[in-house]
């Protein structure tokens, strides 16, 4: 064990020499700042300094230091790490993954932990002092309620996220526009809305990433957010999401409007749901019979109870963040 935590702590400080180096190549390429911002890479090394790791995306000023003897024996070991790992194109793919927040990486005191227990989770709900939720909408088939529904969200100020198959994207291209247009997140629901648990790798990463091709040639846009068809996942599912960059996104409160029970039905299970708390992910869909006439209710209704809605990617943590057991996402800052 002592052995194991060792050799990580030589690779953590590899893989912070790795990430200067890369992020002065961004600086040299991109004049209109520094990335990431000067706070959060503060943020990062005072971290990284308590657990007594190197520097992450180093800053100007602890570039300035004069080296000790110590230090340049690291560097030494760190060039020696470098030369031997640079052959790898994959690894070095995946080393610029780990930058941009993509994948998960191996130091849990500044990265992205999604396993418990052997489990790869997705993100059920988060833990948050803000008093916050989360709507989302499922958009796989019918088109007839979207722009009332956007209709009533632009009403009431608020912005949301939909989750779109294939399918969806190339029938309703404007639609998928006007979402865009409004402010609303894009979210990657699969290409064919399969059971993705019983796809190979290969297929899990194709039904994701053509989506994600069809989404940025007509907006631009890079989706991060995937929900499974279903709620279907497992280990290989979530690992391949991770992969093709995206966040894994389930729910913690179902409103069933799919199953066609009325308007104050589906009021009543997200309002009065005793799931209802903060960092709570609300699940509709844009193509279910009553959930346009549900949605005003539901809004004002959630409003009333003091909770702000903001869409997904502003209510989950993006990086430093590990998962409790019920899929709760938790920082780890």
């Amino acid at each position: 064990m002592h052995k194991k935590r060792s050799w990580n702590d030589k690779f953590r400080l590899a893989m912070g020499e790795l990430e200067n180096k890369i992020q002065r190549e961004r600086e040299r390429g991109d004049k209109g700042g520094t990335w990431p911002e000067r706070e959060k890479v503060e943020a990062w090394n005072a971290e990284r300094k308590k657990q007594g790791y190197g520097q992450y995306c180093g800053s100007v000023s602890a570039a300035e230091k004069p080296q000790t003897k110590e230090e340049r024996k690291r560097e030494d070991f760190i060039k020696n790490v470098l030369l031997q790992t640079a052959k790898s194109a994959a690894f070095l793919l995946a080393a610029l993954a780990l930058i941009q927040g993509v994948v998960k990486v191996l130091p849990d005191s500044i990265t992205v932990n999604s396993s418990v227990g052997g489990r790869e989770l997705p993100i059920y709900c988060v833990e948050t002092d803000k008093k916050q939720v989360a709507l989302s909408f499922d958009a796989a088939w019918g088109n007839e309620d979207t722009g009332r529904i956007l209709d009533i969200l632009k009403k009431h100020n608020v912005k949301v996220t939909f989750f779109m198959t294939g399918g969806w994207v190339e029938s309703y291209p404007d639609d998928v526009k006007a979402i865009l247009a409004a402010g609303h997140d894009l979210g990657n629901h699969s290409e064919n809305h399969k059971n993705m648990s019983q796809l190979s790798d290969e297929q899990c990463q194709e039904e994701l990433m053509k989506v994600h091709t069809k989404v940025q040639e007509l907006t631009g846009y890079e989706m991060c957010l995937f929900r499974p068809p279903y709620g279907d996942y497992d280990n290989h599912v979530i690992t391949n999401a991770h992969k093709c960059g995206y966040y894994p996104i389930q729910w913690s409160i179902d409103s069933l409007d799919w199953k066609d029970y009325g308007a104050d039905d589906i009021v009543k299970r997200v309002v009065e749901s005793d799931k209802l708390n903060n960092g709570a992910i609300i699940l509709m869909h844009n193509g279910a019979k009553y959930t346009a006439d549900a949605l005003e209710s539901v809004i004002t209704g959630l409003q009333d109870k003091g909770y702000e809605i903001v869409p997904i990617s502003q209510l989950i943590y993006k990086d430093k963040y590990h998962m409790k057991a019920d899929g709760t996402q938790v920082s780890g800052q």
